[in-house]
């Protein structure tokens, strides 16, 4: 016996149910190990990226992360001294006012918490909850950095990399032109949880050609580990 094999259409066998989910279970598991799947797992995160503006707006550009439970997290040197700068938070070109929880400071914790009456946000945003990650950034780790504009990869860089004077500042991101700066997220490519919050470029200064120049060699994140300190009850707000 000569066995056929399943077709669609009216020439041949058509195939049976079991078989069709069969071969769409197949394709779909090829779609989650292509890098098809991989961009957009990391579109998805730009769902939490929001920006943050000063009163009145800053020139640069300021970047938040959506937590949950109507709290936003940011660089504290973003968000300015909050009594003065009235920072309002921006989603999908709609700037909403904003209470300040917590503030830190650019020398300390670069960290402020901000908070929107949560009924004020749109629905697609109050059922999400972002995860700090619970384990400590690596060097060599894949991550995602997050803004409302784009997503780029990047990777976690040994504080060995970095000059002496600057080690303190040991969770740091070697790609330095393409992501995103001050306030935005820095999160686990794999985990998809929140590795940190972009703090600051570490540059160093040399001379060429007689003249002195400044190179950026690194970017640093406040890591997960010092927003859950940072959160009110310790992380209890989420």
């Amino acid at each position: 016996m000569i066995a056929r094999t399943p077709q669609f259409g009216n020439a041949g066998t058509p195939l049976k149910w079991r078989d069709m989910r069969v071969l769409l279970g197949a394709v779909f598991l090829l779609f989650l190990t292509s890098s098809g799947w991989t961009e957009v797992a990391d579109e998805s995160l730009r769902a939490y990226a929001v920006n943050v503006h000063r009163t009145p707006v800053q020139p640069w550009p300021g970047y938040g992360i959506f937590l949950g439970n109507g709290l936003f997290i940011t660089a504290a040197h973003v968000a300015g001294r909050g009594w003065m700068t009235r920072p309002k938070v921006v989603i999908a070109g709609q700037e909403y006012p904003t209470r300040v929880v917590k503030e830190g400071s650019f020398e300390g914790t670069d960290l402020t918490l901000l908070a929107i009456d949560e009924n004020l946000l749109p629905m697609r945003l109050r059922l999400r909850r972002m995860t700090l990650c619970k384990t400590a950034p690596w060097p060599g780790e894949q991550i995602v950095t997050v803004i409302p504009e784009a997503v780029v990869r990047s990777q976690v860089i040994s504080p060995d990399r970095l000059p002496v004077s600057v080690r303190k500042f040991g969770t740091a991101i070697a790609d330095v032109a393409r992501t995103g700066n001050s306030g935005s997220g820095v999160f686990d490519a794999g985990q998809r949880c929140l590795l940190g919050i972009m703090s600051r470029k570490i540059s160093i200064s040399g001379t060429r050609t007689g003249k002195t120049e400044i190179r950026d060699i690194a970017k640093y994140f406040v890591p997960a580990s010092e927003i859950a300190a940072f959160l009110p009850n310790n992380n209890g707000g989420l």
